[in-house]
């Protein structure tokens, strides 16, 4: 059997003659669109791409929300050959600029006035020489997609499909600039093959029934949602796309998805809204007797069975429902992916009748290595690594993987390409061990590790999940490194610390003057103690600094995946960590 790749995904959903492989949403509703539309539409764009003389290698730009124009544009690229350079629409224009001009972009498709306008800020600093908007827009200053889209007729084109079927698995894809948590973004090559084997065989094992759908809201410019769209298409299932975080709840609500995929941060969330909406005795003790009856049958959960008995019934109409409705009330598989979900987080889903399927993968290998299937299922893993995947663990215990899907190298980086891999494995940069049954934990990101001044290295994404378990608790950062002894950065989840301040009389006017309060710097400080009680003595935390100014893409504390920058956190708030430590240090020489 030859090797695969994304086109002849594309041709599957043609020929699947659906009436609806995807949907967004308009005024009147959520607006269906067939395959024959679909493919339609991709022939128009993909015909002025050729026109245009993009060839296949050549590069062409996404900037985009999540819509239909971005899975037409991308598979138009594709068609002809050439190379998909997604770009995160939350990024300022110098960034843009930067992945522009090192990745030789021709063409680039952007969403909004708002996007068209970085582009043409920047568009002297680029090779640009086509610019596409997607927005409908009255003399509109550059390209626009309608015009492309509806300029194709209703026919097959048999040269365009038998230029998209001479594209081949060694054919370069995409080029994803990847967000990265440190350091300037790298542009990682994925070729058709690695894609399309990856998304063949990373979903084999769960069920898709026949009218199924996906709400695709995570960005398509980061792998594992683009990975997620590929492989729900293949399975056949319908993609309702949400373009902004904010309007998810109303889009689950509308379409009422049965597949639900989220990283760890969407379901934190989730877990922290159901927490706040617990207030009252009455509501808190209701909340913890149905999750105390759900930990009863947890294993029976994990193993995909409804537990029969009347108690975990009587939870699931009065709670568990309730959290499902939150999602659309339909959805039968959770699967989160992006980031570590944390064990405690997992062991709440699954205390309230929600099974999640952690999975794991990196933008470098396409990105799934393992993932938890409804076969194999193992609380506190990220499951067994895909049937074409070789997991290896090295000396120091840095996760090596080896495979069809493991990329290339990156973008004009020979050097950086080279210390990549090591003996034909490439090196994650994650920390991990796999167990007797074959399963994958990771434990921390190499880099992450903290040494304090000792000498003693301290894994900071356990101990920062944990303290997220707590509602109280909305992000957590531990630092240390160099140190003497490690502390913890704590963003409070203000809804529920305003609540709780109300109930204690703790006067307030800001939420600077609220974590200024002498009763909420013990608060924390009492759940940092209760966490240190489960650590080793040099693991323990023995200062906590609660912050105020919530982290975001913008100021560059998160990634636009939502996995928090912990050097730009520390850096952000580097005058008071000094300032803390020196005090400490004074103390104890005094």
């Amino acid at each position: 059997m030859t090797s695969p790749t994304v086109n002849e995904l594309f041709y599957r959903i043609v020929e699947r003659n659906s009436e609806r492989v995807m949907m967004h949403r308009e005024r009147s509703g959520w607006i269906p669109v067939s395959s024959w539309e679909l493919y339609r539409d991709t022939a128009g764009v993909a015909h002025a791409l050729l026109d245009w003389k993009i060839a296949k290698g050549d590069r062409v730009a996404i900037l985009s929300e999540n819509r239909p124009a971005w899975a037409i544009a991308d598979f138009a690229t594709l068609m002809v050959g050439g190379v998909v350079v997604p770009i995160y629409p939350t990024l300022p224009g110098e960034q843009i600029a930067h992945m522009l001009r090192d990745s030789g972009t021709r063409a680039i498709f952007v969403s909004t006035q708002q996007q068209l306008d970085k582009v043409l800020a920047v568009r002297e600093q680029t090779s640009l020489e086509h610019v596409v908007l997607m927005d409908p827009m009255e003399g509109c200053p550059v390209v626009r997609m309608q015009d492309l889209v509806l300029a194709e007729p209703e026919s097959r084109d048999s040269t365009l499909d038998a230029l998209a079927h001479s594209v081949g698995p060694e054919d370069l894809a995409t080029l994803l600039y990847t967000s990265g948590t440190t350091g300037v973004p790298k542009g990682v090559m994925l070729t058709h093959g690695n894609l399309a084997v990856n998304f063949l065989c990373s979903l084999n094992a769960f069920p898709f029934p026949e009218d199924a759908t996906s709400v695709s809201f995570l960005p398509l410019s980061h792998i594992t949602a683009r990975h997620v769209d590929y492989a729900l298409l293949h399975e056949g299932v319908a993609l309702a796309y949400c373009p902004f975080l904010e309007d998810l709840p109303r889009a689950l609500q509308e379409t009422k998805p049965s597949i639900f995929v989220a990283v760890p941060r969407v379901y934190e969330k989730i877990r922290l809204q159901v927490e706040h909406t617990a207030q009252g005795f009455a509501k808190r003790h209701i909340l913890d007797w149905s999750l105390g009856v759900g930990r009863a049958y947890r294993d029976e959960i994990l193993t995909g069975h409804r537990p029969t008995a009347w108690s975990w019934h009587m939870a699931d109409r009065i709670v568990f429902s309730q959290i499902q409705e939150r999602m659309g009330g339909r959805v039968h598989t959770f699967i989160s992916g992006g980031a570590p979900l944390g064990c405690e987080l997992a062991e709440w889903f699954a205390d309230a009748g929600i099974r999640i399927h952690e999975g794991y993968g990196l933008t470098e290998t396409s990105p799934v290595i393992a993932v938890n299937t409804p076969r194999a299922h193992k609380l506190g893993t990220v499951g067994k690594p895909l049937p074409n995947v070789e997991v290896r663990i090295a000396a120091d215990g840095e996760i090596l993987v080896r495979g069809p899907s493991v990329f290339g190298g990156y973008w004009n980086k020979p050097q950086e390409t080279a210390d990549a891999f090591v003996e034909g494995f490439f090196k994650t940069g994650d920390i991990g061990t796999l167990d007797a049954d074959g399963f994958l934990s990771v434990t921390d990101r190499k880099k992450d590790l903290i040494k304090t001044s000792g000498g003693k290295f301290i894994a900071p994404q356990p101990i920062e999940a944990s303290l997220k378990n707590n509602p109280l608790v909305a992000e957590a950062v531990v630092i240390g490194d160099k140190r003497k002894f490690s502390s913890v950065l704590i963003l409070p989840y203000f809804p529920l610390l305003e609540d709780w301040a109300g109930i204690n009389q703790v006067p307030f006017t800001s939420r600077k003057d609220l974590v200024a309060e002498p009763r909420v710097q013990a608060l924390y400080e009492g759940i940092v103690e209760s966490m240190n009680a489960n650590l080793a003595q040099f693991e323990k935390m023995k200062k906590t600094l609660v912050l105020v100014d919530e982290f975001s893409v913008a100021e560059g504390t998160l990634t636009p995946t939502l996995k928090v920058r912990r050097r730009a956190v520390e850096d952000r708030h580097r005058a008071v960590i000094d300032a803390m430590y020196a005090a400490a240090d004074k103390s104890s020489t005094d």
